[in-house]
């Protein structure tokens, strides 16, 4: 019988409900005529490209031709044939920085600092404007940089086409709540201002005094918690709520509402955690599928959301035993790469679907979920003869670790509290494409009838798992 191997990550409250986690992992749907509904494929690796700087890599842009790298306390020029970098200037503080280009200057929102390249001239200087109140979060609209103030309902345009300049009355406040603005985003050709309980829309309505005006219907009583988890995505916006009655909950954008997208039981994750202002989130294609990653610094995590399977998995690393949060910690499209910046160092790298290593460390790749499908399981014991993996098998490399791949299986008959010994299994040296994966012998299940099983593989080899055969047969116990 078909095990349910495929599908999304889903750990509940209670494991004995539901164990079925997935990290480095993420279903592709295949239309009629595949061999399954689904499979899962490997997230991509992180090939090196520089190391900039000392890191960590605070924000990534692109204009003319070059990536323009907030790496520790400095902005660099990166050329984009050779990857070699030019120091620009210091950026102060230490945490992610908000970018946006007006086709010549590059702003750069350092919270509460503001900066500004100027790409024409190679003039990098910090904006000393009295009137500059500070900067949180930056965007581009219609010839205007607008940024909302630190700490306050009040959000601002600079000088038409000078990021430098602020006029002491072009600000407005967002007044449909009296909450304070955590973030915004510019989105075809409109201004989301997304406070602590509400989300009010604003458009260049070519006002003399202060261009942009409210569009009257566009409020929405969901809030945001952390001003750069804010993304752009499949033509929408999404962002890690809160409002009123809580926070937690991950939303997109569909008109002018919220829409959530976040599952019970990533929901329940996130609410253990214990700071979510510091959430940090980026977005990428790659494929056809497109992905919101959403980190959590403090609590060491990272989930992904994909639109195109509106299913969610974990990125992680593997250090010294443990899972940490994936090293990623921001994204840009540059020179036909996906490039992302370490959250620790210097170093940027491209995402890689047929890299399969995180730069020289090891990526590990891991999946449970319950034996029989919903349903199936009466409360009796069963006899466990065998479990197949339907993989791509072949795959190992010429030499080194990978030449003869292996996958290591778990299991537990508690519904997930407790495991047993691995279990290693090739999957088949370099084309060895019939090779089956195969354990046998795998018991009979135990206390609660029910069992939970365990894959996982650190070897640097290409995975395509289209589900897993499971040979089980009943007992009257």
């Amino acid at each position: 019988m078909k095990t349910p191997i495929l599908g999304a990550t889903y750990v509940t409250r209670s494991v004995n409900a539901a164990d079925a986690r997935m990290i480095n992992l993420f279903p592709e749907m295949i239309p009629e005529g595949g061999k399954e509904p689904a499979f899962l494929m490997r997230a991509p690796g992180l090939r090196k490209l520089a190391e900039i700087g000392f890191g960590p890599v605070r924000g990534l842009w692109q204009l003319g031709g070059y990536l323009y790298v907030v790496s520790g306390s400095y902005l660099y020029k990166v050329d984009g044939t050779t990857y070699a970098a030019t120091q620009l200037g210091t950026i102060a503080q230490s945490g992610p920085v908000s970018m946006a280009d007006n086709g010549t200057q590059i702003f750069i929102a350092a919270n509460p600092e503001g900066y500004i390249y100027n790409t024409n001239t190679n003039v990098f200087q910090q904006i000393t404007d009295p009137d500059f109140p500070g900067a949180v979060n930056v965007g581009y609209i219609d010839g205007y940089f607008v940024f909302n103030e630190p700490d306050s309902q009040k959000f601002w345009v600079t000088q038409l086409l000078d990021g430098t300049s602020v006029d002491p009355l072009d600000f407005a406040s967002a007044e449909g709540s009296p909450d304070g603005i955590v973030g915004l985003i510019v989105d075809h050709r409109e201004v989301w201002l997304l406070g602590t309980n509400s989300v009010e829309v604003w458009y260049d309505a070519g006002l003399l005094d202060f261009p942009l005006q409210r569009i009257q219907g566009a409020f929405n009583e969901i809030g945001c918690v952390a001003p750069y988890s804010i993304a752009k995505l499949d033509n929408g916006i999404f962002w890690l709520g809160q409002d009123a009655r809580g926070q937690g909950i991950v939303y997109r954008a569909n008109g002018y509402t919220g829409q959530r997208i976040s599952t019970h039981a990533v929901e329940w994750q996130i609410q253990q955690y214990g700071n979510l202002s510091d959430a940090i989130a980026y977005t990428y294609q790659q494929d056809g599928h497109s992905f919101y990653v959403l980190i959590f610094p403090s609590a060491n995590t990272t989930w992904v959301y994909d639109v195109a399977t509106q299913a969610w998995h974990e990125r992680a690393g593997w250090k010294n035993g443990n899972w940490t949060r994936h090293r990623s910690n921001c994204q840009v499209f540059f020179d036909s790469k996906v490039i992302v910046g370490d959250y620790e160092d210097g170093r940027i790298y491209a995402f890689d679907l047929d890299y399969y290593k995180d730069d020289d460390a090891i990526q590990r790749w891991y999946r449970t979920w319950r034996a029989l499908p919903t349903g199936q399981n009466n409360l009796k014991r069963t006899a466990q003869h065998s479990l197949q993996l339907d993989c791509e098998t072949g795959v190992g490399l010429n030499t080194g670790q990978g030449d003869d791949p292996q996958v290591m299986l778990r299991w537990s008959d508690d519904g997930g509290h407790t495991w047993s010994y691995e279990h290693w299994k090739s999957m088949g040296k370099i084309g060895q494409y019939g090779f089956r994966t195969i354990w046998r012998r795998l018991g009979m299940t135990t206390k609660i009838r029910d069992r939970v099983y365990e894959l996982s593989m650190t070897d640097p080899v290409k995975i395509a798992i289209m589900g897993a055969e499971l040979y089980v047969t009943p007992t009257d116990a």
